[in-house]
C-alpha cells in the first residue's frame, strides 16, 4: 500500500462493521505489536476467528495477513514518527506547538499526495474541459474550500458558479445540464445537504468531481471522479482543518492541470483579471 495502514483505516473507518472496528480499534491502539504477531494471537486476543481478521486485511487492500503483516513491520519507523506530532502536550511551549501542526500538516500533503493517480488526474481535467460550465458545491468547512476554488476558476476561460447560501445552491443545481460540471467538496462525505446537491447533480446528466476524505462515503459513491484527502491530527485540531490542506492543494492541481489544457485561453482570461484588478492597485 503507497498511503500507510493507519490513515486507510481510518478513511474507511465508519464503513466498517461493529466487529471490523473493534479490529481497526486494536491496530490503531497497539500498531507496535500487531506487526511482530501471528494472526491466530491477534484473533484471539480479539476472541475472533483467525478468518475474520484474515478478511479484514483483505477489505483494507492486502492480500492477506502476511502482506499486510509485512507493511506493518515497513511502517513501524513511519507510524512512530506519526506518534510524535499526533497530540498536543501540557508543557509544549507555543513554539513547539506551531511546529506539531505544521508537521500534521506537511503528513497530510505527504499522504494525500500518495493516493493521487494519473487517470484520475486526467480524467477530472478532461470532464471540466468538456463541460460548458463548472459548479462548485459545499457546505460549512468545505464551503471556504469551494469559494477558494471559485477565485480561482474565475481566472480560467470556463464560465464558473458557486454561492454560499445552500438554498442558492440549490437552485443552482436545478439549472445544471449534462453539458456541465460540478465540483463538491465535503471532509466526511456524508453531509446529508451536500448528498443532495450530489444526487440533483447526478440527475442532471453533469459529471461530478468529488473531493472527500472518506473513500467509501456516500459522496464518494456518486462521483465519476474521487480524490481522498487523508490526514493525521494534533489533539486540539479537528480533522477537517487538517484535510483542508490537502483539499486545497487537489483544487490547485485540477486548476493548473485545467490552464495547460487550454493555455491561449487561460492566458487571456488572467490578463483581462489582472488588467481589471491592477486598475484599484495604483
Amino acid at each position: 500500500m503507497t498511503v500507510s495502514i493507519r490513515l486507510q483505516i481510518k478513511t474507511m473507518y465508519n464503513d466498517f462493521s461493529i466487529k471490523e472496528q473493534a479490529i481497526a480499534d486494536y491496530i490503531l491502539e497497539n500498531s507496535g505489536k500487531v506487526g511482530h504477531s501471528s494472526i491466530s494471537d491477534l484473533a484471539n486476543e480479539l476472541e475472533i476467528a483467525d478468518s475474520t481478521f484474515f478478511q479484514f486485511t483483505k477489505k483494507i487492500g492486502f492480500n492477506g495477513f502476511k502482506d499486510f503483516k509485512i507493511a506493518m513491520l515497513i511502517q513501524e519507523n513511519d507510524l512512530s514518527a506519526i506518534s510524535i506530532h499526533e497530540n498536543i502536550q501540557k508543557d509544549d511551549t507555543e513554539l513547539t506547538m506551531a511546529q506539531k501542526v505544521f508537521d500534521s500538516n506537511i503528513s497530510t500533503l505527504t499522504d494525500t499526495r500518495k493516493l493521487l493517480r494519473e487517470e484520475d488526474l486526467k480524467q477530472a481535467g478532461n470532464i471540466i474541459n468538456s463541460s460548458k460550465r463548472l459548479f462548485l458545491f459545499g457546505v460549512g468547512g468545505s464551503e471556504i474550500v469551494a469559494t477558494d476554488a471559485y477565485h480561482k476558476f474565475l481566472r480560467s476561460p470556463i464560465p464558473v458558479f458557486h454561492s454560499t447560501d445552500y438554498h442558492i445552491q440549490l437552485m443552482e443545481v436545478s439549472l445544471m445540464t449534462n453539458e456541465d460540471c460540478a465540483i463538491i467538496i465535503s471532509h466526511t462525505g456524508r453531509s446529508k445537504e451536500t448528498i443532495c446537491i450530489a444526487k440533483f447533480v447526478k440527475e442532471s446528466g453533469a459529471k461530478i468531481i468529488v473531493v472527500t476524505s472518506q473513500a467509501s462515503s456516500p459522496l464518494a459513491k456518486l462521483g465519476d471522479v474521487v480524490f481522498l484527502s487523508l490526514s493525521e491530527e494534533t489533539e486540539f485540531r479537528s480533522e477537517a482543518l487538517a484535510s483542508r490542506i490537502a483539499q486545497l492543494s487537489i483544487i490547485d492541481s485540477l486548476y493548473v492541470i485545467f490552464r495547460f489544457f487550454n493555455q491561449e485561453k487561460s492566458e487571456k482570461s488572467i490578463t483581462k483579471v489582472r488588467h481589471v484588478i491592477s486598475g484599484i492597485k495604483k
